[in-house]
């Protein structure tokens, strides 16, 4: 297992300042955006179209001991408005071709969420299952859209050699480790998920505990921690819709590693991410409203370099 950045936070500067940050911070390998949410600040989809402009970026990568962990592309090519679903949907493609040419295993994205009909404008994410409206709405969001764009999208990206790493986040039809199990169980192998424990962590689930449950479907993972004050979600409950600004009145905000949850929690996921096989890459996602993106960055990276040094050296002399 090794270190890992997305750089989406360093967007404003150039691939060779990046690289000049992350390098002396002990980080080996990077993901990409390449459009919708994230972003393209690096790495630019119309670049499939020249073999020389690859070459020179993959090389660039190469000197520097650097490895691409994924490309990401996280949108929602289930949105109701059809023209924002085709742009995520075409940048989804377009990003697997890329993987494929350059020798990137790992594509991430979101499930997406539709609305509640053929005539909808925005995204409907059913969360209860009372009234009756709300499980009917489901069921034609997975049967009508979900189920046939997902089998389509996972049966291409396999034929290019690529997996999807679908991110569990709230707000789309696959937030936990049930959705997303359904949603590989449907479309195919190809499918699996991008480990955001950050995302478990406010809706009350264990992330070790998930881990578990989703074993080899684990593709990917980000390093992102979660605090919850329960002086505000005792009230409130935790489906916080107030601005992630707000961090004085949330019930929870992201943190920097570390921040959220101590030594305990994250060594015991990094072995219980060894448990079931993954020895890909943490990759850092800076989120953290209280810090810089300088401060947290370099306190994840310190903090995640001990607890893997100790993990390796205890497999070292178990071995």
């Amino acid at each position: 297992m090794k270190l890992g950045l997305l750089t989406v936070l360093f967007s404003k500067l150039s691939l060779d300042e990046v690289i000049k940050k992350i390098k002396p911070l002990g980080i080996r390998a990077i993901e990409l955006g390449t459009g919708n949410y994230p972003g393209d600040a690096h790495l630019k989809l119309d670049w499939l179209s020249s073999a020389s402009k690859l070459k020179e970026f993959k090389q660039k990568l190469d000197d520097q001991g650097l490895t691409i962990s994924a490309l990401s592309c996280h949108g929602n090519p289930l949105h109701p408005n059809k023209k924002i679903a085709d742009e995520h949907a075409e940048v989804s493609r377009k990003t697997i071709l890329l993987a494929e040419k350059l020798g990137v295993q790992n594509v991430i994205d979101f499930s997406g969420c539709p609305g509640d009909s053929e005539n909808s404008k925005y995204p409907n994410w059913v969360t209860c299952c009372w009234p009756p409206d709300y499980p009917d709405i489901l069921k034609w969001q997975w049967e009508k859209k979900v189920i046939p764009y997902w089998k389509k999208r996972a049966k291409f990206a396999e034929d290019h050699g690529v997996r999807i790493g679908i991110e569990m986040h709230p707000g789309f039809v696959a937030y936990s480790p049930e959705s997303m199990l359904r949603l590989r169980a449907e479309a195919g192998q190809a499918i699996g998920c991008n480990f955001d424990p950050s995302h478990m962590f406010w809706q009350g689930i264990d992330p070790c505990a998930a881990i578990r449950a989703l074993g080899d479907a684990v593709f990917h993972v980000h390093a992102k921690d979660a605090r919850l004050y329960e002086a505000n979600s005792k009230v409130n409950g935790v489906l916080d819709i107030k601005p992630y600004s707000d961090e004085k009145n949330r019930s929870w905000i992201f943190r920097t590693v570390g921040y959220g949850h101590g030594r305990e929690f994250w060594t015991d996921m990094i072995s219980t991410l060894m448990m079931v096989g993954y020895d890909g890459v943490l990759s850092i996602e800076h989120e953290d409203s209280l810090m810089s993106v300088e401060e947290g960055l370099t306190k994840a990276a310190n903090f995640l370099n001990q607890l893997m040094i100790r993990e390796k050296l205890a497999e070292m002399w178990w071995a």
